[in-house]
């Protein structure tokens, strides 16, 4: 079984992710794909520069995520730019990790995707769990995590859908604003009710 899971910013999404891996299952990580796909010397990483300009990498010729955060939080044209970069080459990568799990014998895979329902990724997988918190934890948690403002926190929340709108598409919530063993007992919970297998 392919497994979504997905939550919103400082939603306790990887928290979930390391339970699952923890218990040996395979992850396939958007984010952490992400961060392959815009490594100095990739295409990805020259056609970002392009089309936003050389002041966004580092003198190393990495990303220099900041920068390109301040250009396109507040942005939607900018941001949706970025996104057509970076999408297609993440997809690509996640598809291969998915199929060489499978060939390599898993019986479920959890791809592990912040933003499932933006990127409208509900396809690739058969059943999704959403993390979700109420919007006061989550602001709260992501202030003390990034060390922003209210104000930078607000911005990036409302940068994403709705957790609302992400609890109606799920076919699982997992409600991550008590303590982590609460978490756990509802992802033990899940693994048996769903009879996954590794």
């Amino acid at each position: 079984m392919i497994i979504g899971l997905t939550g919103s910013i400082a939603s306790g999404k990887s928290t979930v992710s390391n339970m699952l891996k923890e218990r040996g299952f395979p992850i396939v990580d958007a984010d952490k794909i992400a961060r392959q796909v815009v490594e100095p010397g990739t295409p990805v990483i020259k056609k970002i520069a392009e089309h936003f300009g050389d002041e966004i990498l580092n003198e190393d010729g990495s990303l220099n995520r900041e920068k390109l955060g301040e250009r396109i939080f507040k942005n939607g044209e900018e941001r949706n730019k970025l996104n057509a970069i970076i999408h297609p080459a993440i997809r690509n990568e996640m598809i291969r990790q998915k199929e060489q799990w499978i060939s390599d014998g898993a019986k479920t895979v959890i791809l592990d995707i912040p933003l499932l329902f933006e990127s409208k990724l509900q396809s690739f997988v058969e059943k999704i769990i959403v993390v979700s918190v109420t919007p006061e934890i989550q602001k709260q948690r992501l202030i003390a995590r990034n060390d922003l403002t209210e104000r930078e926190a607000t911005d990036r929340i409302t940068s994403q859908l709705p957790m609302s709108e992400k609890e109606s598409g799920a076919d699982a919530i997992i409600d991550n604003n008590g303590t982590v063993e609460e978490t756990k007992r509802q992802v033990e919970t899940l693994l048996e009710d769903w009879g996954l297998k590794l």
